[in-house]
């Protein structure tokens, strides 16, 4: 009985949130939207789907915690500036396993109900999976730029459920229209590694198209899906981008663009770069004990920057709760700030930032021939725990996908 109820209860609120396609078609023929015979075919996603397929988890740990059901509830539009999206394709990040092992379930959970008003583990049953490309089945009444039908990309908040899913809900300014030159496979390999990248280099760094002409980047991690990324966005920006990688990745890192290659497996990193001129901007994916000695790599004094992808925020709330955790982030911040300007450089963290403005930008990129897909190895729908432990083996050239749309 209850569940009868709050089926008719999901279908008489989205009963309020008109497809905007079929909105305008009412009114091109210049016919009355409060006739009721006149809505009658009006299609609204709840009167079409209750439940979908998705991979799951409802408690936190290793690989055996996903879980593949038929019964996900559909996704509603609760807001008017929200979407529906029918996914074709997704991919999986480190964080993807993160999250499923717990990683920064405290302020992920702080996130998505800040007041506290529901029960522990509500987050439960829950999605994994940040990227996204795919077709728009339904549009909140207050959004304008995109309509049902539309092919676009995006890389979904972690405090939302995810992507590997039959369909997800993102925010109008989340998402952006998908490059026409890439497939469905290729353009959900690039949103989060993409908006991570950009995020650390030009909201963060302050690097551009204008300013980074001639300029020395330094890439750790380069082999994976943000430096992968971040190489080709400092080649097309003009930069001289020296990439740190083992030996086998650098056939990769070079066809991308990288004018020099470290193998971290042939010597000591530092005693290599020291042949080699200062850099003016760091961007670090690794973190641990690189980030002691490769700040010393930068030129000091000029401006330069170090910025790291490998913060402790999210550990510090998990293990320290959320008001402690964030006052020992601020603190650690802080100091290492001070101290390297002292020594003549900037030090920054920075965070993946979701933004369908920013995506804009690197569709054009895309468009132009300027930054490609890097695929390593496309999975399944009903590949996706083989994708997990893929990834979670570390070594990544690139991008593990999901073919979302290929169910078997």
């Amino acid at each position: 009985m209850y569940l009868k109820m709050h089926l008719l209860s999901r279908r008489a609120y989205s009963g309020l949130l008109f497809s905007q396609g079929s909105m305008a078609t009412c009114l091109r023929r210049g016919k009355s939207l409060i006739k009721p015979r006149l809505c009658r075919n009006i299609s609204l996603s709840c009167q079409r789907y209750t439940v979908m397929t998705s991979w799951i988890i409802e408690r936190y740990g290793r690989n055996d915690v996903l879980r593949f059901t038929n019964n996900m509830m559909f996704p509603v539009i609760h807001f008017p500036n929200e979407v529906i999206i029918k996914v074709h394709a997704a991919s999986l990040n480190p964080i993807d396993v993160n999250m499923r092992n717990g990683y920064g379930a405290a302020a992920l959970n702080m996130k998505r109900d800040p007041l506290k008003l529901k029960s522990t583990g509500n987050e439960f049953p829950l999605t994994l999976g940040r990227d996204v490309s795919g077709v728009i089945m339904e549009c909140g009444l207050n959004v304008s730029y995109f309509k049902p039908g539309d092919e676009v990309w995006a890389a979904i908040p972690p405090w939302k459920q995810g992507t590997i899913s039959e369909f997800v809900v993102a925010s109008g300014n989340e998402i952006s229209h998908k490059p026409k030159c890439l497939s469905h496979m290729e353009a959900a390999s690039l949103p989060y590694v993409g908006l991570t990248a950009w995020s650390a280099m030009n909201q963060i760094g302050g690097l551009n198209q204008d300013n980074c002409s001639g300029k020395r980047i330094l890439i750790f991690g380069a082999s994976g899906g943000v430096g992968t990324f971040a190489i080709q966005l400092m080649k097309a920006w003009g930069g001289h981008v020296t990439a740190v990688c083992s030996q086998d990745a650098s056939t990769l890192v070079k066809k991308l663009g990288a004018d020099d290659v470290i193998d971290y497996k042939s010597g000591d990193v530092a005693e290599q770069l020291k042949m080699l001129p200062l850099f003016d901007f760091i961007l670090d994916n690794v973190g641990g004990p690189t980030e002691k000695w490769s700040p010393d790599f930068l030129k000091k004094w000029s401006g330069a920057t170090y910025v790291t992808l490998v913060t402790p925020f999210l550990l510090n709330v998990d293990r320290l709760g959320v008001a402690d955790g964030m006052l020992q982030t601020g603190v650690t911040i802080g100091t290492k700030t001070v101290k390297h300007l002292c020594k003549g450089i900037h030090y920054r963290w920075a965070f993946f930032t979701p933004s369908g403005q920013s995506l804009d930008e690197i569709a054009k990129l895309v468009e132009s021939g300027k930054i490609h897909p890097v695929v390593e190895q496309v999975f399944s729908f009903s590949e996706v725990p083989k994708a997990f432990l893929k990834l979670e083996g570390g070594r990544a050239r690139g991008k593990t996908v999901i073919n979302v749309i290929n169910k078997k």
